[in-house]
Formats: C-alpha cells, sequence, structure tokens
C-alpha cells in the first residue's frame, strides 16, 4: 500500500508559478515511479510528468514540457512538481500517482492522492 497526500495548489494568475508537493508513504519506493496526472473540468484525466524513484528519469506531456519540472526527495519520500510561466489552460485538479517502475511512463498506476485544485487566471 503506498498513501500520497498532496499539496500546494491555490489561485494564480497567467504567467506565474505554483509548487506541488506529494508526500508518500506506506511501503518502499524503489521499484515506483511517481507521476503527476490532471484532470480539468469536463475533461478525462490525463498524465503530465513522471521520474523513476531509484534513476530520477523524468518524462514529460508535450503541453508542458519546458514549462513544469518534477524531481523527488528520496530522504522525505516527496514528490514535487514546479509549474512556471502557467497557462489558463493548466487550470486542473492535480493528482500524484504512484506506478510500478516497468509500466510506460505515461501509464498511471493504482495509487492516487486526493487531489490538489490549481486556478490559471486569465
Amino acid at each position: 500500500q503506498v498513501q500520497l497526500v498532496e499539496s500546494g495548489g491555490g489561485l494564480v494568475q497567467a504567467g506565474g508559478s505554483l509548487r506541488l508537493s506529494c508526500a508518500a508513504s506506506g511501503r518502499t519506493f524503489s521499484t515506483l515511479a511517481m507521476k503527476w496526472c490532471r484532470q480539468a473540468p469536463g475533461k478525462e484525466r490525463e498524465f503530465v510528468t513522471s521520474i523513476s524513484w531509484t534513476r530520477g528519469i523524468t518524462f514529460y506531456a508535450a503541453s508542458v514540457k519546458g514549462r513544469f519540472t518534477i524531481s523527488r526527495d528520496s530522504t522525505k519520500n516527496s514528490v514535487y512538481l514546479q509549474m512556471n510561466s502557467l497557462k489558463p489552460e493548466d487550470t486542473a485538479v492535480y493528482y500524484c500517482n504512484a506506478a510500478p517502475a516497468s509500466l510506460a511512463y505515461t501509464a498511471p498506476g493504482d495509487y492516487w492522492g486526493q487531489g490538489t485544485q490549481v486556478t490559471v487566471s486569465s
């Protein structure tokens, strides 16, 4: 079992920045990849970015590449999402996700956080 708790969402103007955090607990993470997904109103949940826990290999959706950065801190069992140059279309509930590292980069695993709202005003 893995428990995930997100924090750091909020309201920001277009062009601004936010940093999301995801605190993980419950098991060892060496075989996991940590991911961020988001779901905008009326849309399906979509992949944003992922990072392998041990090697730190990252992968980004085209829509956020160059603006978002995922990172992890093994000493704190935490994953972060630094979001810069935010756009109104980034408005969504952002979810932290844990998946087996063997899955494809964009494939979510079974463990989800509760989500944190990010709203970008124009």
